[in-house]
């Protein structure tokens, strides 16, 4: 049976940039010349402050390969999403390197097939799932949420995937099971950004994340295999990531080979980097400023042009109001 809510704040594929209009505009794009220099914005590609010109790169660059999926779409909604070029070239994934343009560069060659994906600890039932399991096993259907990351840019993302909550029932947890652990693969070989402290930005890997239980049944709470219709890109988190739309986007571990269902907090990657400026909750907080930077407003990427600045006002938990009561008298300055 397909796990299926509507909320007020539910997004639609329809808002997608019309294919004919992106065609239009990289056409445009390559008569002025800046589509197909990929040499001359070396450089500066995918620089985070870099130029309207930079979310481009050459057409002779691989692509990693997708395939469409079938799931169940979502119904309307009014918001803009952001176009699939953006949302797949303006990444963080430290893996693959440090800069927004890196994983879209580095990922091109990353191999998913086999992929065990294997859910253990406090559990009576424990999992193990190959390729086909992520995509065959669970009804799929899509969820466009907001993607809120902690630098202040947000994008509107339509995802494919199953509950989490549905892939933690399936292993049966103990009632002694008070958190879940995450882990990323760890292959340095086909992810130079692991090679390095130096390279992977200061980051000791594997990467790991961690919510409470109550949190990962959350409705909300998604493992995605797929984006805009597809299988996920590598650059974007294949095989398969976890999605938690009311807190901040480091807290969706991509490439995910470990579950673990465990009594104790687990270590996440950030909080043990910089305990003082990224929480275990990391829950979306305006009135709680990142040490460095106000998280009261953020920049919306969309397609509303080459020279778009669309700064909105950031919401409580994204906007994902209905998470409100599980965090219910705890204060969250304090657990941030």
């Amino acid at each position: 049976m397909i796990f299926k809510f509507r909320k007020k704040h539910d997004l639609t594929e329809s808002d997608v940039t019309d294919e004919k209009v992106y065609l239009q505009r990289r056409e445009i794009l390559k008569k002025l010349g800046y589509i197909g220099a990929g040499s001359l914005l070396a450089g500066n590609a995918f620089n985070a402050n870099a130029g309207p010109f930079d979310w481009f790169s050459s057409d002779d660059d691989p692509v990693f390969k997708t395939s469409p999926l079938s799931f169940k779409k979502s119904g309307p909604d009014s918001q803009i999403l952001t176009p699939e070029e953006r949302a797949t070239s303006y990444n963080n994934f430290y893996e693959f390197g440090t800069g927004k343009g890196d994983p879209v560069k580095r990922a091109q060659g990353f191999k998913v097939d086999p992929w065990s994906l294997t859910v253990d600890g406090l559990v009576n039932k424990p999992q193990k799932l190959n390729l086909e399991d992520l995509y065959s096993r669970f009804d799929l259907e899509e969820r466009i949420y907001r993607l809120r990351c902690v630098e202040a840019w947000s994008m509107v993302i339509p995802w494919v995937g199953f509950s989490l909550a549905e892939l933690i029932k399936q292993a049966d947890p103990l009632s002694s099971a008070k958190y879940v652990a995450f882990q990323t693969l760890y292959d340095p070989k086909q992810m130079p950004g692991q090679r390095s402290r130096f390279t992977g930005g200061g980051v000791d890997y594997p990467y790991v994340e961690g919510l409470r239980i109550d949190e990962a049944m959350q409705q909300l709470s998604l493992l995605s295999v797929g984006m805009y219709g597809k299988t996920l890109p590598a650059q974007n988190g294949a095989p398969i990531r976890l999605v938690v739309p009311w807190k901040y986007g480091f807290k969706s571990i991509k490439s995910i080979v470990k579950i673990t269902l465990t009594d104790k907090e687990p270590p996440t990657t950030w909080n043990i980097l910089a305990p003082n400026e990224y929480g275990f909750y990391a829950n979306v907080n305006p009135k709680v400023d990142h040490p460095r930077w106000s998280q009261a407003r953020e920049r919306r990427i969309t397609g509303g042009g080459l020279l778009a600045q669309d700064r909105i006002d950031t919401l409580p938990f994204n906007g994902y109001d209905e998470v409100a009561p599980l965090y219910a008298g705890m204060n969250l300055r304090k657990y941030y």
